[in-house]
């Protein structure tokens, strides 16, 4: 693998790390000011965390204050926001209306303030976590069907959502793709936070030889979650550039993407998967 010549090879991302509410105009203005900081620090690519604009606490309260993506006026801002600040912008998620239940999608804006693309979740958390009450995120949303790569100034990069974390072939999908980023937007709660989500992120950027950047929710919601935070950027060997830790903010990091073409070729294992036949002796 070689870089086209005339891509560059150094930017700067941003991840914004927030306390998303069931208020959606205090979100929106949250979400501003957290990317016109990291704009200021000079990131060329900010992405927010999962449910940017809406994070509520049952799919009665979900359907009631979310519109189609037609309707939607919250994505549109945004892209403005994108065009003005002249970068491109990852919104994490927001919910958006698709049938009779709700999508939890990303939207990827350009400088020109085009929608480039969008994806929506794959995989629902639904489980039940020892102490907590149960998740799940299937009674209100629909998944998606579609794996998602875009271009960006400085390769490929594959768009995946929280819980997708815990799927690995997802993210080797992307790769063999070209995606030489992966974007995890995360509301991961606390209790598995704590406990896998530093490992799962860096396992993801070693298996595919990508940098990984991973912006999350952080602190206590209204609707009663409590989230992990420690927004994270991942170099293609495991280092991690940038936590974001325990409070509102943004973590900036300069990105080498040649980084991820050294890393590849120096273990070449996206080259070297197999077919194999399980056989199981009774």
């Amino acid at each position: 693998m070689s870089l086209e010549t005339s891509a560059p090879e150094l930017f700067k991302v941003g991840l914004v790390q927030m306390t998303s509410s069931d208020v959606i105009a205090d979100n929106i203005r949250s979400a501003e000011a957290l990317i016109r900081q990291a704009a200021a620090q000079g990131a060329e690519f900010i992405l927010t965390p999962e449910m940017t604009v809406f994070f509520g606490s049952d799919s009665q309260q979900v359907m009631a204050n979310i519109f189609t993506e037609q309707e939607d006026v919250s994505w549109r801002y945004f892209a403005s926001l994108a065009k003005e600040l002249n970068i491109w912008l990852l919104i994490g998620s927001m919910a958006v209306i698709k049938g009779d239940k709700a999508a939890n999608r990303s939207f990827l804006f350009s400088p020109k303030g085009e929608k480039v693309v969008s994806y929506d979740k794959i995989h629902m958390f639904d489980v039940d976590l020892p102490g907590e009450k149960a998740y799940r995120e299937s009674n209100a949303y629909q998944a998606g069907e579609q794996a998602v790569v875009a271009d960006l100034p400085w390769g490929k990069v594959g768009l995946s959502i929280c819980y997708d974390l815990r799927f690995p072939y997802l993210y080797r999908m992307l790769a063999q793709a070209g995606a030489l980023m992966l974007t995890v937007p995360a509301a991961f709660t606390y209790v598995t936070g704590k406990a896998h989500w530093h490992t799962l992120l860096q396992a993801r950027a070693i298996e595919n030889g990508a940098f990984v950047f991973a912006p999350g929710q952080v602190g206590d919601h209204a609707n009663g979650r409590k989230t992990y935070g420690h927004s994270l950027i991942i170099d293609p060997w495991g280092q991690v550039l940038g936590d974001g830790g325990d409070e509102v903010g943004v973590t900036i990091a300069e990105i080498d993407i040649k980084k991820a073409f050294e890393a590849r070729n120096r273990i070449a294992a996206l080259t070297h998967d197999k077919n194999v036949v399980i056989v199981t002796k009774v």
